[in-house]
């Protein structure tokens, strides 16, 4: 049995489940396998930290660095004694990787240029170690350039998995008993630009839940809100089985930051798309990833980007103090001081917290339908989480009444 430390993304969580299956298939027992995250700098950090806290912990065990910041330095991973072999995010698909680990011929850095993959298939993972919601990957790799990202020089450039594979894999997992599955992707809207008769992610959604009636639950990981076209708002409007819940590539509220960052909408394109979100599905909740601190961020338009989450109707937050990546554009640029920097992530989470227990006190009285994914503990379509008494199957969506809430969480008994 190999370890599998995962950093990072739900890309990363289902890239480390293949990990797993192609290093069962080439006989690898008793590795510890790091699957990286480069997004920022302290994900670099931690899994430098995981990576001799591993060490320590087990003396003998062969160390294998592979993901995002395996790809983007992999010098930097090289070069701690702890590591045995460091893999590239293309190789770390590969059986072959790890068929020949710890012969003395092989490279201990087996890293290639990720921008000379041009086609991604479906890895065909069959299970979830401890999940009932299995991660299913459409898409990898970006084309476009945002200024604070190096996560395209880890993963290159888009490509997408073809509609058929998708569909065969998601009729496997639901098979399997899985009642909820998430698309997962880099830009996940960029899907099938690249494939024949570029079919588009609002058609993937339609087609999948026509093709796999089973399914009872679909999900998408993140979106950009001006990639999405009338099929995908069809599917918004007119798919039951597409959970209201949608997690958006924001970055920031200020017009000029965002031109700053490269990016493609402006602040009137968050709140025009979470509007028309909200006018057909009464019942979403809104997420959105925020940078705080991006460099040239003056206090007014930090100010902006902290209006957004109430003119938007965001509840979901997630948070990141800007972090200069060696070889991007926003590294060059005048960066903010660190206690600023600081302090704007502070004021942002606490913003969303009290969104998050708003949204959460709103549901009180309501009947949900929640997944259960252990015992005591599940989530509503809207991807609350909620607590509740009682005893029910792992895996079965029970209806719950809702009966009070806690800033973080709901609390509910069975209907």
């Amino acid at each position: 049995m190999n370890d599998l430390i995962t950093f990072g993304c739900r890309l990363n969580a289902y890239e480390s489940e293949a990990v797993r299956a192609r290093a069962n298939e080439a006989g690898l027992d008793g590795a510890i396998i790091v699957n990286t995250c480069a997004v920022t700098a302290e994900a670099v950090r931690q899994s430098r930290q995981a990576i001799r806290k591993a060490r320590r912990e087990k003396p003998g065990a062969k160390i294998i660095v592979t993901g995002c910041a395996a790809q983007t330095e992999p010098e930097t991973y090289a070069a701690m004694p702890e590591v045995d072999l460091v893999v590239g995010n293309r190789e770390k698909l590969e059986t072959a990787s790890y068929r020949d680990f710890g012969i003395a011929q092989l490279e201990r850095v087996r890293v290639n240029d990720i921008m000379s993959v041009k086609a991604t298939a479906a890895q065909f993972v069959d299970s979830f170690e401890g999940r009932t919601r299995a991660f299913l990957q459409i898409q990898n790799g970006c084309d476009h350039r945002c200024t604070f990202c190096i996560i395209p020089y880890g993963r290159g450039n888009s490509r997408s998995v073809p509609m058929g594979e998708v569909v065969n894999e998601a009729r496997r997992l639901a098979e399997k008993g899985f009642p909820e599955i998430v698309l997962t992707g880099v830009d996940l809207t960029a899907y099938g630009a690249d494939l024949p008769g570029a079919p588009t992610l609002g058609q993937l959604v339609r087609k999948l839940l026509k093709l796999v009636p089973e399914l009872a639950r679909l999900r998408l990981s993140s979106i950009d809100s001006v990639e999405a076209d009338e099929h995908l708002w069809r599917a918004i409007a007119e798919e039951e089985k597409l959970m209201p819940h949608f997690h958006l590539s924001v970055q920031a509220g200020d017009d000029l930051v965002l031109k700053r960052m490269k990016r493609r909408h402006l602040r009137a394109d968050t709140i025009a798309f979470c509007a028309k979100v909200r006018s057909l599905r009464p019942d979403v909740c809104l997420g959105a990833d925020l940078i705080a601190g991006f460099p040239t961020e003056t206090d007014a338009m930090f100010e902006n980007t902290l209006a957004l989450i109430d003119e938007a109707g965001l509840n979901l937050l997630h948070v990141f103090p800007f972090s200069p990546r060696n070889g991007t554009p926003a590294a060059r640029m005048p960066q903010i001081a660190h206690a600023a920097v600081k302090a704007r992530a502070a004021r942002l989470r606490e913003k969303g917290s009290t969104k998050l227990a708003e949204m959460l006190s709103g549901e009180i009285g309501r009947t949900r339908d929640v997944l259960v994914e252990k015992p005591g503990f599940g989530r509503t379509p809207s991807f609350a989480a909620v607590e509740f008494a009682g005893a029910h199957r792992t895996g079965a969506i029970v209806p719950m009444r809702i009966g009070g809430a806690t800033r973080e969480r709901l609390i509910a008994a069975a209907a």
